[in-house]
């Protein structure tokens, strides 16, 4: 049994922490609005799930997982997270961010800019290029859906890529946190990929029940995968 700490309960912090108890792991659950905001999720993961405030959750387990907006990187408990492997699974959308010229200009990748707000931790990406309905639709699917995983370390990645697997995907290893600009948003390794229909998911992206994709697929996308041009993200 391992402990998770999850720091965000929007739609992805909140599949993540089905998926773990899932699995028999213990999660504690943080979000800006405080633990008595999270009792109905808490009461409906039962007594693996408990709630806590950010500091909590960052030293909960060995791996924190960040599941928040950028815009919520400067409030997160930069000391409780220093010197851990960190989960992270955001993307920059300027409309929720407001702009970041270090992103915009393609100075740095999303995943490299976090990891700057966390000097003091190690950022693993992953769970970004999937949308939150899909993942506990694929996981433990056959034949098995993959994920990508990106990260500086190794053996960050190493560790990380075992808690991805304990939910219910297999990983591909997509290098480093400067390559993993290759599934980011408008690239061609994002969320249509899991798609069972992509006009379908076009025009109604919650409607599609997603359709597994093998790790052998998925590092065919990535090869052929390109940078965004993130200037012009608008959505």
């Amino acid at each position: 049994m391992n402990r998770i700490g999850i720091i965000g309960s929007g739609p992805i912090g909140s599949a993540i922490a089905r998926l773990a108890v899932a699995a028999d792991h213990e999660v504690l659950i943080a979000n800006s609005r405080g633990p008595e905001s999270l009792t109905d999720l808490i009461d409906e993961l039962g007594p693996l799930a408990q709630a806590g405030d950010a500091s909590a959750a960052a030293e909960f387990g060995d791996i924190p997982v960040l599941a928040v907006p950028l815009s919520a990187y400067r409030a997160l408990p930069v000391e409780a997270l220093g010197g851990r492997t960190i989960l992270s699974t955001g993307n920059y959308y300027p409309h929720r961010d407001g702009r970041i010229e270090a992103l915009d200009t393609l100075e740095s990748t999303t995943a490299e800019y976090e990891q700057t707000l966390l000097p003091d931790s190690v950022v693993v990406k992953a769970f970004n290029n999937i949308v939150a309905h899909h993942i506990p639709r694929l996981a433990h699917s056959h034949p098995r859906t993959a994920l990508l995983v990106a990260g500086d370390d190794g053996e960050a990645k190493a560790r990380v890529s075992r808690i991805v697997d304990s939910l219910g995907f297999d990983t591909v290893d997509a290098g480093t946190l400067a390559e993993s600009a290759l599934f980011e948003p408008e690239s061609g390794a994002y969320t249509s990929i899991y798609a069972a229909d992509a006009d379908g998911f076009a025009k109604s992206y919650l409607d599609d029940p997603g359709a597994p994709v093998t790790a052998a697929r998925l590092r065919e996308l990535l090869a052929s995968s390109h940078r965004p041009d993130v200037a012009a993200r608008r959505f």
